[in-house]
């Protein structure tokens, strides 16, 4: 185990076994954090629901599980309200088409590091000895079977033509690497001075570019093995308005001013080496439309029956807009949550504390900006398999 500022470099560890949102119950948790995903997620709801309906649903006898599986699920409640969405919704159109409904399965899928011990907690009871009907009509309780699935979604998770649906939300935007040229002194892509691509060279923001189009290249290859004929997916990950790369809207802002100026406090102060905070990298990449849109084309196996830009809003949520420190909290609450287990593993704990101290200070410095400026747009992709 790592001791605290060992020279552990995240961009040559395997994110697989590291990367997941902060876990726990606590004030920087993702499940403490999530209430704007919460909130993005229930504005997309229609979208989902349209997705839904072209979903095929099995008449046969004695029909197998209807399989669901939400990808990146975290550890937050967020996943179990989406899972608990989609149960219903098709359950209702069992009925609606005079069908029974069959058994419902929901698989959890995330990275081996993701926190399932608080999302199990967090999951209703299962209501047993009683008809689906039943089930169904139970407030509080749970009407799926369910399974966690720990491993990257850039891999097969599941055996061939078994699922009926996938639904992947804020998750996609996560690389599957920092690209090596990013952290490479000797590579022209070498992004000396940031932690993040936000308005850095475009070779630099080409290879971010070329890694998240690979990385949903094989998402795509994978869930085409996956998927039952007449499947469907719902995707959602931050997306940009810009055609310039180097512009990462929402996630450039979370990422590229405070918390980018506070690594280069933590410099200034001798307290981290530039060379330390230049081998650090966010593995986010925030797409555009097209981006997105060539690679489900060049796959070719899921038809797009919806690919929109969505604007979901800021990530912070604040009941006193008028209480700068409050507004400074959440911002570093917010990076922390999604970030703090990467920048913990790079620095350590006790170098990770002063960052987000400094993150928090300039955030609450600068509230009127973020409160106004910090806003997240979204790709939205409905894809049939047929």
């Amino acid at each position: 185990m790592a001791s605290k500022g060992d020279n552990v470099a995240v961009c040559n560890m395997k994110l697989e076994r590291l990367l997941s949102m902060k876990g726990g119950k606590g004030q920087d948790s993702y499940a403490n954090n999530s209430q704007a995903q919460a909130m993005h997620a229930r504005s997309m709801l229609h979208l989902l629901e349209e997705t839904l309906e072209n979903v095929h649903l099995n008449s046969s006898a004695s029909p197998p599980p209807f399989t669901a599986v939400d990808l990146g699920c975290s550890s937050g409640a967020n996943t179990v309200h989406i899972i608990d969405f989609i149960v219903k919704h098709i359950s209702k159109r069992f009925d609606s088409a005079g069908i029974d409904p069959p058994e419902f399965t929901a698989f959890f899928a995330d990275l081996p590091s993701n926190d399932f011990n608080t999302l199990f907690q967090l999951l209703p009871p299962l209501v047993s000895n009683s008809c689906m009907e039943e089930c169904l009509a139970a407030d509080g309780n749970r009407s799926y079977f369910v399974a966690g699935v720990p491993g990257s979604f850039y891999r097969r998770l599941f055996p061939a033509r078994t699922i009926d649906f996938f639904h992947s939300a804020f998750s996609l935007h996560w690389l599957s690497q920092v690209p090596e040229s990013v952290t490479d002194r000797r590579s022209a892509a070498y992004n000396r001075g940031r932690v993040f691509i936000h308005g850095a060279g475009e070779k630099t923001t080409t290879a971010y570019k070329r890694q998240f189009q690979a990385d949903l290249a094989e998402f795509l290859r994978a869930r085409a093995a996956e998927v039952k004929r007449g499947g469907a997916m719902f995707l959602v990950c931050l997306g940009r308005t810009s055609l310039d790369p180097t512009d990462q809207g929402g996630a450039g802002l979370l990422f590229g001013t405070h918390f980018q100026d506070a690594w280069d406090d933590l410099v200034r102060e001798g307290l981290v080496a530039a060379e330390k905070r230049d081998g650090f990298n966010i593995p986010v990449y925030a797409p555009s439309l097209q981006d997105f849109k060539e690679v489900v084309e060049a796959n070719g196996s899921f038809a797009i029956e919806k690919l929109v830009v969505y604007k979901g809003g800021s990530p912070l949520v604040v009941s006193e807009p008028d209480d700068a420190s409050e507004v400074g909290r959440a911002f570093a609450s917010s990076c922390r949550s999604v970030a703090g287990v990467l920048v913990e593993a790079h620095i350590g704990e006790e170098l990770s504390n002063e960052l987000f101290s400094r993150v928090e200070r300039r955030a609450t410095s600068h509230a009127k900006d973020v409160l106004v400026n910090l806003q997240f747009f979204h790709i939205v992709a409905s894809l049939s398999f047929t």
